[in-house]
């Protein structure tokens, strides 16, 4: 059996279950405003999507308000996330990390929101991988960006939060993606807020 790293067991832990209350109200609004302007830059129908580190799923009720008849995926690693992911009927939810979920298809449309940036640095790679080879068209992340790798300490934790190019680093790794577009959430958008982070969108050509 794999061994588990620190930061999978960390955010199993006691931590991760904290999470869930700290981002759990007042954001389906602003995550609906997120996916409208996102799914915008798309061409052609997308059809299915996979989330990697969905937690309880509020990306995912944004995206099915915008498009009910959307076959949904999702894997989450910390066991009352998924509790409550699983309670989701429109969402086919999978306890598992990253690396050991195993897709039985290809989506239209994969992505990760701030689950990146708590992926231990040595591991980085096979992440990308099983991104990439989960997609069939579209790849998204939203995530923390930094020009240059970065630690950041987390609510007084260390080895469990890192920036960096993750966008870029896919596009250097994979030679059939193109960048279709990528934006900047603020903290303190007047209408719309989250918490501050960057997407992009990229596209297998």
């Amino acid at each position: 059996m794999r061994e588990r790293t620190y930061q999978e067991l960390f955010w199993e832990g006691e931590f991760g279950d904290s999470y869930i209350q700290r981002n759990s109200e007042g954001l389906l609004a602003s995550k609906i405003n997120l996916f409208t302007k996102i799914f915008s830059r798309t061409s052609g129908e997308v059809r299915s999507v996979l989330e990697f580190g969905a937690n309880i799923g509020l990306n995912l009720q944004a995206i099915s308000c915008l498009y009910p008849s959307m076959d949904i995926t999702a894997v989450e690693i910390n066991q009352k996330a998924f509790y409550q992911l699983n309670e989701l009927d429109y969402v086919n939810a999978h306890k598992a990390s990253i690396f050991d979920f195993e897709p039985s298809k290809l989506y239209d449309f994969v992505f990760t929101s701030g689950m990146l940036i708590h992926i231990n640095p040595s591991l980085l790679h096979d992440a990308y991988d099983k991104i990439y080879y989960t997609s069939s068209k579209y790849i998204m992340l939203f995530e923390y960006y930094n020009p240059t790798p970065v630690e950041v300490n987390y609510r007084g934790n260390t080895q469990v939060l890192f920036k960096r190019d993750f966008a870029g680093e896919l596009l250097d790794r994979f030679s059939d993606l193109l960048l279709i577009d990528y934006g900047f959430i603020y903290h303190r958008d007047n209408n719309f807020p989250l918490d501050d982070g960057t997407w992009f969108l990229l596209e297998k050509v």
